[in-house]
């Protein structure tokens, strides 16, 4: 796997070490969105098995995220919105309670309710969360919660596969100690619950590659720029299918590099959607795992204070890949190609490699087209105010978090095996993991924040109170696929 006495980075132009922080949820992977439901959970499981068997996690700390409270995730989603997450079940469904707000929150086809859905959702924005505080206290260089990333979910609204949008808590956390926040999107997909929360405001720019045309979510055109105070501080790069390594570096390399001189964030968020690579179940780039890990190598360089998160990505083999490469590109080390034997070993056949090769496919972006639209993005670029300035007040403190021991990735757990269907089997009969019950262990921890943002003006109190302590969960629903 090449030196492990330090993780530093050959390509950087600063050479230095970087301090990463992971979170891992062990029970993530048990969770079930249900029987033909792409959105499969355990692929992050998966990810950090591979994790593991490289022993990457030997040059990073690793912690379990504290679940996020009812009353953290109201810091962006809206009261009644909470509630009916927090207390739907597959077996209330049906109650004239919750069954009257399914269409309301959108709840039901693309985001079924399963069992331990809220815990899942805890324990997702949990880690953005977390990741947010280790930044905002110095404790890290790079943050990384493959959990995250779920950037389709709105206020009052399911989207996507998502319910509760931990980016955007993550986001809101950094602003209390960062000036600007830059948000990236690399998801096949739009990122449109995360450019409509902070669609009228210049303290979060917003940048996402996405395929668009006849495709989820149909929103992120070129000309969708922002709005009041917040007018090309939204920035959309609408592609075709097929895009490519070479295409897709040719267009994001200027353009963040533009936007880190202009911008000058304070601290970047970049979201690894892993099914813009090539051969993912529903997207249509032609990607290799490598070429998807450039983004983050480019962003790294900046040694600004990161954040990873995860995303979409449907083979599960190759969102394992990816995710594993791309926390060893976060680390600045090379993991060797050949896969060392792991439980999820089977999975990775014929070949059992890291990387594998994109496809043949065409790519339907033609370089004049790629051109005119990077000069579009440039020249939006050069409008905005450089450095946008944020009125002086007194900063915040951080959201507590207990502080727990890290984990110790050594000890062998004891085995797990996830019964779900395999990655692109949707005919074959699927059994659901076992039902595990959830241990109720109140803590409480209070904290008042006086907060005032320029374009996002709110009070917030904060109770943190751990309602639930998940120890294992799992789930099953079913519905039909995106």
């Amino acid at each position: 796997m090449g030196d492990t006495s330090g993780a530093s980075l050959p390509s950087g132009p600063d050479g230095k070490k970087r301090r990463v922080c992971y979170f891992y949820e062990p029970s993530i992977g048990d969770y079930y969105y249900g029987q033909g439901h792409p959105m499969k959970p355990h692929r992050i499981r998966m990810a950090h098995n591979l994790v593991v068997h490289y022993s990457l996690h030997r040059l990073m700390e690793v912690n379990r995220p504290f679940p996020a409270g009812p009353k953290d995730i109201r810091l962006f989603h809206s009261d009644d919105y909470v509630e009916f997450l927090s207390s739907v079940t597959p077996e209330t469904l049906h109650d004239h309670t919750h069954y009257r707000h399914l269409k309301r929150f959108n709840v039901g086809q693309d985001c079924p309710v399963f069992e331990g859905l809220f815990p899942f959702c805890q324990a997702s924005a949990g880690g953005s969360i977390g990741a947010a505080v280790k930044l905002n206290r110095g404790d890290a260089d790079i943050a990384l919660n493959w959990a995250g990333g779920l950037h389709h979910a709105k206020k009052s609204e399911a989207s996507g596969f998502c319910y509760v949008n931990d980016i955007v808590l993550g986001i809101l956390e950094l602003l209390k100690v960062h000036r600007r926040v830059l948000y990236v999107d690399i998801d096949v997909h739009h990122g449109d619950g995360v450019e409509e929360a902070f669609f009228t405001t210049d303290r979060v720019m917003t940048v996402s590659f996405h395929k668009f045309g006849d495709f989820f979510p149909g929103t992120g055109h070129l000309q969708d720029i922002g709005h009041g105070s917040g007018k090309y501080y939204a920035l959309n790069v609408p592609l075709n299918d097929g895009m490519d390594d070479d295409s897709f570096r040719g267009m994001f390399q200027p353009i963040i590099q533009k936007v880190m001189d202009v911008y000058q964030p304070d601290a970047v968020v970049l979201q690894c959607g892993a099914d813009s690579l090539s051969g993912d179940r529903l997207g249509c780039f032609n990607l290799s795992v490598k070429g998807h890990a450039d983004c983050l190598r480019f962003l790294r360089s900046f040694n600004v204070p990161l954040m990873v998160l995860g995303g979409g990505g449907y083979t599960i083999r190759n969102v394992a890949r990816c995710w594993c490469y791309e926390t060893a590109v976060a680390l600045g080390v090379e993991p060797e190609n050949k896969l060392p034997y792991n439980e999820y070993y089977e999975y990775f056949g014929p070949d059992y490699t890291l990387h594998v090769e994109p496809s043949n496919m065409e790519n339907q972006n033609k370089p004049k087209d790629l051109e005119q639209m990077r000069n579009v993005l440039l020249e939006q670029l050069s409008r905005i105010i450089h450095v946008p300035s944020v009125q002086f007040q007194a900063r915040p403190p951080d959201t507590q978090v207990p502080d727990e021991g890290e984990e110790d990735m050594d000890q062998k757990p004891k085995p797990r095996i996830w019964n779900g269907d395999d990655d692109e089997s949707e005919s074959e009969e699927e059994e659901k993991p076992r039902h595990i019950s959830i241990d109720d262990k109140p803590r409480h921890i209070s904290i008042v924040i006086d907060q005032s943002m320029t374009n996002i003006n709110t009070r917030i109190k904060i109770e943190i109170k751990e309602e639930k302590e998940v120890e294992e969960n799992s789930s099953s629903i079913k519905m039909e696929s995106q």
